[in-house]
């Protein structure tokens, strides 16, 4: 081949392999730019998630000391007792409340509600943007008087449980105005558990007495947050 044809080839070579390369070079920039806004993307979403957490924490905390400084002197003598990460304040060994097998509180627990509640909702007052729910929830042993199975039990227990928180909140219902709390009081639901969140001791097995309890809990909207976060990323 004559040397100015082979010249004309290797140009014709040269500038195609030229294309390649900047075309290559292109979509590497693409994908970079692609890959820098995803990141940031999932860095601005994990620092959204970051703060809720902080914030979750922060008013968890602040409805923990309110409740603390509350009740704190009153928790003895009412046999109760505060959980700081689930926002609970059980009365615990709920027979000295009700008669054994029975759903009616006695006039002491009537009392110790009538103390309680107004108090507990007026605690909570300044927390109620952050509130999802509360429950007065009902717990019982595993055990059952006639002895029976344990699949027996658990329905006669659960029904009870059940029996049992809707005649708290039917009792307390009525001391507090919703005047007084605008909202709060429709966020109060009765819910019973049976024996499925007994208190255990400390080899693992069920403490019978302690597991009968009343436990009043906050819920808090953080849920709903995170899921809000997560349908903005979507």
């Amino acid at each position: 081949m004559p040397n100015n044809l082979r010249s004309i080839s290797r140009a014709a070579d040269d500038g195609e392999w030229l294309s390649v390369s900047d075309l290559m070079a292109g979509l590497m920039m693409v994908f970079l730019c692609i890959s820098i806004v995803m990141m940031r993307s999932m860095m601005e979403e994990r620092e959204k998630i970051r703060a809720l957490a902080q914030s979750y924490r922060d008013n968890q905390l602040a409805i923990y000391q309110t409740l603390v400084a509350e009740f704190e002197g009153d928790l003895p003598r009412w046999g109760a007792t505060i959980d700081k990460d689930r926002l609970i304040i059980a009365f615990n060994n709920s027979d000295a409340m009700f008669t054994t097998g029975e759903a009616e509180m006695n006039l002491q627990a009537q009392r110790v509600m009538e103390d309680f509640f107004p108090r507990y909702i007026t605690a909570l007052k300044p927390y109620l943007g952050s509130i999802r729910a509360i429950h007065i929830e009902g717990h019982t042993s595993s055990e059952w008087g006639d002895g029976g199975s344990s699949n027996d039990n658990y329905f006669k227990n659960l029904r009870l449980s059940q029996s049992r928180s809707r005649e708290v909140l039917h009792h307390v219902q009525g001391l507090v105005p919703d005047a007084e709390v605008p909202g709060m009081l429709a966020l109060v639901a009765a819910v019973g558990y049976s024996s499925a969140r007994p208190v255990l001791r400390a080899d693992g097995s069920e403490d019978p007495e302690k597991s009968k309890r009343v436990a009043f809990r906050v819920i808090t909207n953080s849920e709903a947050q995170i899921h809000r976060i997560l349908e903005e990323a979507l």
